[in-house]
C-alpha cells in the first residue's frame, strides 16, 4: 500500500536534505519511492520553487498534473505546468478523497512559508524503524499522511525530538 506523506522543514533546504536521504534508503531498499516534490520557499523571494522527483516527460506516479494542481491550490499560483482555472474545483474535488482536503490545503498555506520548505512523497514499503532513524534529529513536522491514526500517532512520535536516545518503535 503506497503512504502519501508531506512533511515541513524549518530551513528552505530541509526537505532537500530529506529527499537526499530517501533516495538513500531506495538504494539500501528500505524504502521504495513512487514519487515526490519538494517545495523550497527561501527567505527573500515572493513564490516558493517546486520540483518533482521523476522527469515529467517520464510521467512519475502521480504525475506532473496532480502535483502542479496541489501547489496550484495552496500557493496561488500554476506551478508545474498546470493553469489554475475553472476546472480546478473539480478536480480539487477529486482530491479531497485521498485527504486532501481544504484543511489540508490551509494548514500546508499557513506553515510552508518564506524560509521553510515541503518535502510531498508516495512511498511504499518502507523498513519503518530504519527510516524513522535516518530521520531522527531532521526537525520535520509531519503535515499530512494517510496512514491510519495509529500508525500516524507512531509516525509523529518517532520524528518527535522528546528523546533521540530512544530507538523509534513504528
Amino acid at each position: 500500500m503506497a503512504t502519501l506523506t508531506a512533511w515541513k522543514f524549518p530551513t528552505p533546504e530541509g526537505a532537500d536534505q530529506a529527499l537526499a536521504t530517501l533516495e538513500q534508503l531506495q538504494k539500501q531498499e528500505l524504502i521504495q519511492v513512487l514519487d515526490a516534490a519538494v517545495v523550497a520557499w527561501p527567505a527573500d523571494k515572493k513564490r516558493p520553487k517546486t520540483r518533482q522527483l521523476h522527469n515529467l516527460a517520464g510521467g512519475g506516479a502521480l504525475g506532473g498534473s496532480f502535483w502542479g494542481l496541489l501547489f496550484g491550490l495552496i500557493f496561488f499560483v500554476p506551478l508545474l505546468g498546470l493553469a489554475i482555472g475553472a476546472a480546478t474545483g473539480a478536480l480539487a474535488g477529486s482530491l479531497s478523497d485521498v485527504g486532501i482536503d481544504d484543511e489540508f490545503i490551509d494548514e500546508v498555506r499557513s506553515k510552508v512559508t518564506p524560509g521553510s520548505s515541503a518535502l510531498f512523497a508516495l512511498t511504499a514499503n518502507a523498513v519503518t524503524d530504519k527510516v524513522s532513524e535516518a530521520f531522527r534529529g531532521s526537525q520535520a513536522e509531519l503535515l499530512h499522511t494517510n496512514l491510519s491514526g495509529d500508525q500516524e500517532a507512531r509516525l509523529r512520535e518517532a520524528f518527535s525530538d522528546v528523546d533521540d536516545d530512544a530507538p523509534a518503535q513504528v
